[in-house]
């Protein structure tokens, strides 16, 4: 009998300019808001303190868009980089162009922007991937570009 373990994409899996839709998205809730913001210890009113909140713009408080962008690069993880990343290089171009609420529901697709095979650690590969999180309306609430270090199928 087979075993079949879950895992991501090896380097030479991964195909430049393909969108990966990440299934299920997530529903963020109060809860995960508040407990994030108190565990990255940021009393950010616009997060935490809805009296506050609803004096703004917004009326209601924000989800962290820390929240939003590790929950983002999370969803991609079971899909992407389970088991076949070696490390996270790097993020850039992080955005948030529309704001996150509890009650939203986050989902994200991955496009390869580049892959390369890296020059100085054989049988692994650099990969640039675009991140969007959008929520259940379809409106962009994050994007993030990452650039990690991954491994090549075994030979």
């Amino acid at each position: 009998m087979s075993t079949v373990t879950q895992r991501g994409l090896y380097f030479d899996e991964l195909e430049e300019g393909v969108t990966y839709r990440h299934t299920p998205g997530r529903t963020v809730s109060e809860a995960d808001n508040t407990l994030f913001s108190a565990l990255t210890m940021n009393p950010q009113a616009l997060h935490v303190d809805a009296a506050y909140a609803a004096t703004t713009e917004f009326g209601r408080p924000l989800v962290n868009s820390m929240w939003t962008l590790s929950t983002m690069v999370g969803l991609s993880v079971g899909h992407l980089t389970q088991g076949t990343l070696i490390a996270q290089l790097g993020l850039s171009d992080i955005e948030f162009p529309h704001p996150l609420f509890a009650g939203d529901t986050l989902s994200v697709s991955t496009v390869v922007v580049s892959k390369r095979e890296s020059k100085s650690r054989p049988g692994q590969g650099i990969v640039v991937l675009a991140h969007t999180g959008v929520n259940q309306d379809g409106t962009v609430v994050a994007r993030a570009t990452r650039t990690a270090l991954m491994k090549m199928s075994p030979a």
